[in-house]
Formats: C-alpha cells, structure tokens, sequence
C-alpha cells in the first residue's frame, strides 16, 4: 500500500511537471534556472550588499535573502527582550503594570499583522522632514526618511586582527555558556573571563592600527548625514515584527513561569534566597523546558511572516523574487526558489533554536 502512494504521488508530479513545461514550451518560455545569469533590469533600495541594474538575477535574490536573515534576526533578538520583559511586568504585583501589559497583549495579539505594518509604514511617512526631525538625546532622528542612531565606526581593521576578535568573541561565549561559575579572587568566573576578553580584543585592535569611533547622526542642510539611517520601510517592518511577536512571547514566558510548581518557590525562600535568585538559579532553569519550545515555534512564524514586507515596500526575498517573476516570466522557478530559500532559513532556525533545547531539556538518569 506505501509503494502504491509513493507510485501515486510521483505520478501526479509528473504530470503536473509535464504540463507545466508544455506550458512554458508554448508561450515561449525554457524551463531552467538559466535566468539567475542574466542581467536583472531593477534596481533595489536597500541591501547588505551593493546591487544596481544590470547585475544577476542571483545577485538580487541574494540580497533579498540577506535583507530577509537581517530583518528576522534582529526581530526574533527585539522581539524576544521585549516579549521577557512584558512577561516579567505581567507577572508584577503591580496591578496598573499588569493591566496595561494585558491589554497590551490583548490588543497586539488579536489584530492582524498587515494592518500593523500598515499603521506603522504610515506612522514612518507621517514624522517632519529632516529639518524638523524629533530628536532624541540630540544623537537619535526621526523623521520621514528614516530613523538615524549612532553607529560603532571600525577602520583599518585587518583580516587576522577581525578573525582573532571573532575567535576571542566565540570563546566567551563557550566560556559563559559552560556555566563557569566558581568563585575566583572573589568575583564569579564569567566576569574574569568578560574583562580578559576585552583586554585581549584591544590589545590586537591597537596591534594591528585599527581605530574604533563612534559616529553620530546631525542635520546638514536638508538632510540628516552621519551615524546608521534605517529606511522607514525597514524600520517600520522591524518595529511591526517585534511588536506582534512579543506579545506572544510574553504569554509564553508568563506560562513557563507559572508552571513551576509553587513549593519551588517556597523552597527556594526558605533557603534565604531573594526573588531576584529565586527567578534566575530556581524558576528559569525549569521554565525554560517550556519556553524554549514555543519560543521556536514563534520564530519560524516570525521569519515567514517577515515576507508580508512585500506590502510596505521593503526588499526582503519575496518581493525580490516576485519582481524577478514578473520581469523574466520563469514564474514556476521563482517559487521553487523562494519555497527552498524560505525552507531553509526556518530549517537554520530550528537546528539552532533544537539545540538550545537540548541544552535545557530535563534528562534521564543514567544507567548503572
């Protein structure tokens, strides 16, 4: 019975296969991926990396993936700060705090993400012109070409002295995530390790001549030059994105922590321990096995909900791919490419997010 789906099944494959290159055949189209070589008559606004008229078609769904990966990994990183926090204040004795957090909740969960981001690209278009831009701090802009910040400005920096750095960078992070927590010279181990790390990274810095400033936005002329400008396409789309998420990240955070059971609690204070101790050393560990989980599940729909920026305008992959579509005809290519591009970013995702899993996942005893 299995091998006579399976026959089933690659049987209608073929023939919708088939009729889709007799299809092509007959409107004048060639089945392939030959396109991704020709050159691509668009331009894109935005991108990690340059791209003009006249570059590949593969160079531009490049840049679409890269804008895609950028906007979900600095939504899953906002989202999941702002979501822990609201979950915190949820849990609040304070009951104005939590109120406000419930209906923040409330309302962000049940409205439609494309309605927010219609909200928030028009909120963007509607700040002053640069002139008359809000200013915050005098070194954030806001206004109707972007949101300007400050920006980390690294020159002269080598090839080895930047492997060395991201070498330095990776052991800290083995270091902390090993849980290195004895006592030494008074001071737990995590901090010793931090102040060696910096240490290490200024002296290669300084060896190898690079300079690191930071830059800061100002109003010159009619326009706002200096620091890091995100569009308002972006901006809108990054502040949609994490809005909406954290709101469930909140109830999620809100539930792992209400299924510790309440004798860990009292446990933990009668061991002397502060609410502070409490949550981080008793509560979080246990809470995780349930917030991790869930937590996964919502940034995979956070990385497939990033391609409704087709509807503001911002260059993530879909809209990339749909121009590429429209302009070479080879619409049956350009979804098996996205489908594939988007399979694989989620498939990251979750290889990541199993892993972490695993590392708090509550494990058997061993046999004898």
């Amino acid at each position: 019975m299995q091998l006579v789906i399976v026959a089933g099944v690659l049987s209608i494959v073929v023939v919708l296969g088939s009729n889709i290159a007799t299809t092509m055949a007959r409107i004048g189209l060639t089945p392939g991926f030959g396109f991704l070589e020709r050159a691509a008559n668009f331009e894109i606004g935005e991108g990690m990396i340059a791209f003009r008229a006249g570059d590949s078609y593969a160079r531009a769904i490049t840049v679409g993936l890269l804008n895609t990966a950028r906007i979900s990994l600095l939504g899953c990183c906002l989202a999941t700060i702002l979501g822990v926090a609201l979950g915190m204040m949820r849990l609040s004795g304070n009951v104005m705090l939590s109120g406000l957090v419930r209906w923040y909740v409330e309302i962000v969960r049940n409205t439609p993400l494309l309605l927010q981001l219609f909200f928030w690209i028009a909120l963007a278009h509607a700040l002053p012109p640069p002139r008359r831009a809000i200013t915050l701090l005098d070194a954030v802009f806001l206004s109707n070409r972007g949101v300007y910040v400050p920006a980390i400005v690294i020159s002269d920096l080598s090839l080895g002295a930047a492997l060395v750095v991201v070498a330095v960078f990776g052991g800290w992070i083995w270091l902390v995530r090993r849980g290195w927590r004895q006592k030494r010279a008074g001071l737990s181990a995590p901090l010793p390790a931090s102040l060696l790390s910096v240490l290490v990274v200024s002296a290669v810095l300084a060896a190898s001549g690079a300079k690191i400033g930071v830059e800061v936005s100002a109003i010159s002329g009619f326009n706002i030059r200096g620091g890091l400008s995100l569009t308002p396409e972006f901006a809108a789309l990054l502040v949609g994105l994490t809005v909406k998420f954290s709101a469930v990240i909140a109830e999620i955070v809100r539930a792992g922590i209400l299924s510790v059971r309440r004798e860990q609690w009292d446990a933990a204070r009668a061991l002397g321990l502060r609410r502070g101790k409490i949550i981080r050393l008793v509560v979080l560990p246990q809470a995780l096995r349930v917030i991790t989980p869930l937590t996964t599940s919502n940034y995979l729909d956070l990385v497939k909900d990033s391609s409704l920026a087709v509807a503001i305008g911002y260059p993530d992959l879909m809209n990339v791919v749909n121009t590429t579509a429209n302009t070479t005809g080879q619409a049956f290519e350009a979804l098996l490419i996205v489908v594939l591009l988007y399979l694989s970013l989620n498939l990251a995702v979750s290889a990541v997010m199993n892993a972490c899993n695993r590392t708090v996942a509550l494990r058997g005893e061993r046999p004898a």
